[in-house]
């Protein structure tokens, strides 16, 4: 003899027996979603509403909340958790607003900015918390990053100018982005590095001895992605002048040759412009101040400084250049050229946009 009465069974279409079904065997499906649709299967099979609670170790009243949720709505139903059930909200959103507010206009008297531990104190709320609001709200304290506007009077001529060179560069001409990498110091650990390991990276001491510097030349083929590079030992204009030399001896007589410069004294010394005269095929594009970021020669310094130079040690300077020759070298075995996608327009709303900003009082 059954010792639970036998309740009236739920009438289930087949599509909607399919979907409880596939939750159920779904690993991703919340277990509160699982119970729910378990007591929606065992009713349609005329399981009683007391075997129902024994079996899934949860209440009568439960049970027959489900069934009635689900006799109303259907599967979307038991998805659904109404207002007023569940852990009530303790914290109010005033003080999210406040947490938010403070991030944006105030400071704490002892620090440049907030912490989740101070916000947290303040609000007396918990640092999780306070986390929490700040990734919702995109916000992040802790970081900066540095910016320059230039002020150069012909930002837009030269920006433009420029970037007509990088997304639409002349026939039968050479572009260049050229510039030094100065005081590039000869650093030797003071002793030997402890090697990489299963589980230990790999160490170095963090005292260092300095043997000298040297200056990297560097002329990057917009095109073809190819370096044309030499060190030497001082950074001024015979020294530029002598690369330029370097060049004008590397390339093809019978090309142009545009060179996009910054605007150190060096490139505009009298001897330089002198020589260019006498040198028609040649054309200096000079970037506007402060903009650095438009000289595609700069992401090239970038990889030799993270893959050659900073985690190296160097016994001389010879030693340097030597690894600095080496590594042009293998990088014009397989050149990659950098690939400019901006344009100059969508610089320069960005720009006057930064400028808008900086003039409004915070």
């Amino acid at each position: 003899m059954c010792m639970w009465a036998s309740a009236s069974a739920i009438s289930i279409a087949p599509e909607h027996e399919h979907t409880l079904r596939a939750w159920v065997r779904a690993p991703s499906t919340p277990q509160g979603i699982v119970m729910r649709a378990k007591i929606v299967l065992h009713s349609a099979n005329g399981m009683a509403n007391n075997q129902i609670a024994h079996d899934l170790s949860i209440s009568r009243p439960t049970v027959l909340l489900w069934r009635q949720r689900f006799a109303e709505g259907g599967p979307d139903a038991l998805r659904e958790i109404k207002e007023g059930r569940g852990r009530k909200r303790r914290i109010t959103d005033t003080t999210v607003e406040a947490i938010i507010s403070d991030t944006l206009h105030t400071k704490p008297k002892d620090a440049t900015h907030w912490s989740t531990r101070t916000m947290a104190e303040k609000h007396g709320v918990s640092n999780a918390f306070v986390k929490q609001v700040w990734t919702a709200a995109g916000l992040k304290p802790h970081l900066v990053r540095t910016f320059k506007v230039s002020n150069d009077s012909q930002f837009v001529e030269k920006l433009r100018d420029v970037i007509g060179l990088y997304l639409n560069p002349p026939e039968h001409a050479l572009v260049f982005s050229l510039d030094e990498k100065s005081q590039i110091q000869a650093l030797d650990r003071t002793q030997p590095p402890l090697p990489l390991a299963r589980g230990k990276k790999k160490t170095v001491t963090h005292d260092y001895k300095r043997n000298g510097t040297t200056t990297l030349f560097a002329a990057f083929d917009i095109l073809k992605g190819e370096v044309i590079g030499s060190c030497m030992p001082r950074h001024r204009h015979q020294e530029f002048l002598k690369f330029l030399k370097q060049i004008e001896k590397a390339t093809d007589p019978t090309l142009a040759i545009h060179c996009i410069v910054d605007n150190y004294a060096t490139h505009k010394h009298a001897d330089v412009k002198q020589w260019l005269a006498k040198h028609p095929r040649w054309h200096l594009h000079f970037i506007p101040t402060s903009s650095s970021w438009l000289n595609l020669v700069e992401r090239w310094f970038g990889e030799i400084t993270r893959k050659r130079i900073r985690r190296g040690s160097f016994t001389s300077v010879t030693d340097l250049t030597d690894a600095i020759t080496s590594y042009i070298a293998e990088h014009n075995k397989n050149p990659k050229p950098f690939v400019w996608t901006k344009k100059a327009d969508d610089i320069i709303a960005k720009v006057e946009k930064c400028k808008a900003i900086l003039k409004t009082p915070h």
